[in-house]
């Protein structure tokens, strides 16, 4: 089976397992809500369904992504992945700025003398069962997303954080309205909109590198000089210049320029830059698109 077979077979099982625990939970914990009168755990299980859009996304872009290149994709189809990890990005910066707007609008109306309900032990039950399940989520998820280096599906560990983050606030809400009585049922809103705020900047993290992928911006400076140092090694040529990169998904494209000796034949200029899209590809994976351009030498590059 090709690294690209396995990688997609890896990235659409974890998501499958995320899809089937997110649909034990949000039935479990809708059910928690009603039963213990608990408007939070309610609003933690609609929060948990955004987890199925994510997850139908990744189901979806990982049957694009696993295609090899074709004639009207000449780079392959990388970026439908980034457009993935740029998806999840979005829902992740939609549900915390809804935590953080209904956590502050609970607050107000508490500091307005409104009384919070009390919720039952049920709904405490079913938070603590959320972030067990939730974080155990996050690490297995992440774990197979560095494996595979894949950003949509490290971008999906974090909204299952995410909604491990929102039932610890839930849990501490429910827990404090529980064992401290009436004036302290403001907890639960109170931890939402912290927990917003963590939710929110992990949004902007991925959406900023997501962006940054589209945008077609290079690669950073370490690893360009490293494609620079690569090119030195090789054996014939004397210089190089007007290096390009940019990320395609989870793979890099490379295109530089070489000197050769002028009076080379067209077969040894060849072996050369052969060589050096032999050695790039060693270092960065066999799916890096590398475009190496020939020039002869110029007098100086023959004096250095």
């Amino acid at each position: 089976m090709k690294s690209t077979d396995i990688r997609a077979v890896k990235a659409n099982h974890v998501t499958w397992v995320g899809f089937f625990v997110n649909l034990i939970l949000v039935a479990f914990k809708l059910v928690a809500g009603m039963i213990g009168n608990s408007a939070a755990m309610i609003a933690d299980a609609l929060h948990s369904l955004s987890d199925f859009a994510t997850d139908i996304v990744i189901l979806a872009s990982i049957r694009v992504i696993g295609k090899p290149v074709d004639q009207s994709h000449d780079y392959g189809h990388g970026k439908f992945e980034t457009l993935a990890a740029a998806a999840i990005a979005l829902a992740l910066l939609l549900v915390g700025g809804g935590l953080f707007w209904n956590g502050v609008k609970k607050i107000w109306l508490a500091l307005s003398g409104v009384r919070l309900a009390a919720p039952g032990i049920i709904a405490l039950v079913a938070a603590a069962v959320s972030v067990v399940s939730k974080e155990w989520l996050y690490h297995y998820t992440a774990g197979v997303g560095r494996e595979i280096n894949s950003q949509a599906v490290i971008a999906n560990a974090w909204h299952h954080r995410s909604d491990s983050f929102s039932s610890i606030g839930t849990m501490l809400g429910i827990g404090g309205a529980i064992f401290l009585g009436e004036k302290w049922h403001v907890l639960d809103p109170l931890a939402a909109v912290v927990v917003s705020f963590f939710i929110i900047k992990v949004a902007i993290n991925i959406l900023s590198g997501s962006i940054r992928d589209l945008s077609e911006e290079s690669l950073d400076d370490a690893t360009e000089d490293e494609i620079l140092r690569l090119s030195s090694t090789i054996a014939g040529i004397t210089g190089s210049h007007n290096l390009k990169t940019r990320r395609i998904g989870n793979h890099i494209a490379v295109d530089l320029h070489i000197n050769v000796d002028g009076s080379l034949s067209v077969i040894d200029a060849h072996s050369i830059a052969s060589q050096l899209e032999t050695s790039l590809r060693t270092r960065f994976g066999q799916q890096t698109f590398v475009s190496i351009h020939v020039e002869p030498s110029v007098a100086s590059d023959k004096e250095e």
